[in-house]
Parts: C-alpha cells; structure tokens; sequence
C-alpha cells in the first residue's frame, strides 16, 4: 500500500513527465482533485486533522485498574491470568463498576494488543503449483558400516506439489556434501524447482541478517546460477520450523520406514544403494491429503507433474563428496 508522500511523488512525476490535467490525475491515482491540488502544491502532505479522544464514560474510570491486571498477568502462570469475563466480575465485585460486560471485552481486546502482552500468529493453507517449490534439509540416523556403528546424515530434498523425495546418505553435512546432494537430486527429479526452501544451514548461510536477508555462501550462488532456481529462508528457531514441515516430516517418515531396524552394510555405496531402493518403492505411496476440494489421496508418482513443470535439468561437474 502505498504512502501518502508516495501518491504526492507519483503525482508530481505524471504531472511533470506527462503534463495530465488535475481531473486526469485525480482519475489514475484514485484520488480527489483537493489531493491533487495539494500534492502538486507541496511534496510534503499537509497533517492530518487531529480530533480529541471521544470521551468513555462506562469504562474511562476503570481503565488504570484493568491495565494493571493486564500486565500483572505477564508474572501469573498462563492457566490463571484474567479472561475479559473475569475482569468485568472483578470490576463489579470489588469496585462495584456498573458496565456491562460486553463493553468491558472490547476493551481488554483492543489493550492487550496495545500493551503488547497478547501477539496472535495466523497460518494460512499452503498450495503448491507443480514444479513450484521444493524443501530441503539433513537428518542424522546410525547406521553399521562394516561392522561399525556410524552416525550418518541424510540429504533430503522433497517437491512440495507431489511429496515426492529423495535422499542420499553422506558421513558428513558439509558444504561438499549440501551441493552434491542438490546435483544428485535435481538428476533424479529430472527437473529443477522453480523455488527451494532452506532454513540457515551453514553449508548455505554465511551469516543471517535481518528479517529474511542472508549473506550466502560463493559456491551455493554458483550452484544456484548453475541450475537457475530461487532460494527462501525460513526464520530462525522455533518460528520458522512450520515453514518447511513437509520436509521435515518426511525425514522422519523416511527414518521410520527404511532405517528401522539399524540397516547393517559392508560400505556407504552399499547403504544409499538399500536407500534408492526405498525410493522407488516409495513411488506408488499414497499421499492423504485433508481438507479442501481440490485435495484427497495423491500418488507420490503424480510428481511427473512437477517435472513437466519444471526446470530442465543442466548437470554440472561435481566435485566428489567426502565420505560419499
């Protein structure tokens, strides 16, 4: 949404560059001719009429007490701090207020907000167009490799259309092994994703800056000018792990299904060869997806959607991974 200093610039540049009338100003920016007058008048918009608080007279005499009890709250465990209901029964036991009790929750509503005591998160549903996006992270597991118990790591990238995956095995999650793993899948998929999602793994991640911002690695923007798809980053810690659950939910769904019992074999080649056998069986799973019209039992296989749509594949030299 644009600013008020915003439309005044937007409106002196038109009138400027193309000589528009006011009336034929007034009409592309949506505006009344007085705004026009005034942007044209001034860069700077004229302040906005301030008009006096309108006065409460039900619950003005109140409002110290409640907002006491609201931020004394923040010291209370979270199971025993006051609902709006039961600071209106408060208010008429103990200070004998006669208001009712509607007017009472609209207040406390709007404060807590005010007071920053109360901060509400929405999560909305997530369509993913094929060949649009995909997620990907490490997870650990052991593994017996020649006789010896080994903690390995697991590369997973998962298109977020079809929930198809795949996953290789690496002795290491360094930097190597990150891009590598990105080559072998993007070969696997036969397609690229037009987006994929990360959270702040140091193979990708110099340094995190503000908000989304991130200074990223030389070699991951050459694997990304490489392949040509687009990175995100999910926030940090705890706020951003629902950002990429689908990846991470199939790490574990993974780990369950084909790492149970502790797999034993002679060499890492033989366990990410016991590990693409899983993802071919994995091809015919069956996906339940609930809730909505356009959502019900997906195939895994339906990911031939997400490499029509996709990116071709340019393979690229690859630089062997250590532990691999």
């Amino acid at each position: 949404m644009r600013s008020r200093v915003e439309l005044f610039e937007q409106i002196r540049r038109d009138r400027r560059c193309e000589e528009l009338s006011i009336r034929e100003l007034a009409e592309r920016h949506g505006v009344h001719r007085r705004a026009v007058r005034q942007a044209l008048a001034s860069a700077l918009p004229p302040p906005r009429k301030t008009y006096p608080p309108r006065p409460r007279p039900a619950i003005d005499p109140w409002v110290g007490v409640i907002d006491a009890w609201l931020v004394g709250d923040q010291n209370a465990p979270r199971k025993q701090r006051h609902t709006a209901r039961r600071v209106w029964q408060r208010l008429v036991a103990e200070h004998q207020a006669a208001l009712s009790e509607i007017t009472v929750s609209r207040y406390v509503a709007r404060r807590r907000l005010e007071l920053g005591v109360v901060r509400r998160e929405v999560s909305i549903p997530q369509t993913h167009p094929a060949g649009a996006e995909a997620e990907v992270d490490f997870g650990e597991f052991h593994a017996v490799i020649g006789g010896e118990s080994l903690k390995c790591w697991m590369f997973v990238m998962r298109l977020s259309h079809s929930g198809k995956a795949f996953h290789v095995a690496f002795a290491t999650q360094a930097q190597e092994a990150f891009l590598e793993g990105h080559v072998l899948a993007f070969e696997y998929f036969g397609g690229v994703p037009g987006r994929v999602r990360y959270d702040n793994l140091k193979p990708a991640v110099v340094r995190v800056l503000k908000g989304r911002d991130r200074t990223e690695s030389e070699r991951f923007t050459a694997l990304r000018s490489q392949y040509g798809f687009d990175s995100f980053f999910c926030r940090p810690g705890l706020e951003g792990a629902h950002e990429k659950g689908g990846v991470e939910g199939e790490i574990g769904r993974f780990r369950r299904t084909h790492l149970v019992p502790v797999p034993r074999v002679a060499s890492l080649a033989g366990l990410n060869s016991l590990i693409a056998t899983a993802d071919r069986l994995d091809d015919d799973r069956v996906i339940h997806r609930p809730g909505g019209h356009d959502r019900g039992r997906v195939r895994c296989r339906s990911s031939d959607a997400d490499r029509t749509a996709g990116r071709g594949v340019r393979p690229g030299p690859v630089a062997p991974s250590p532990g691999r």
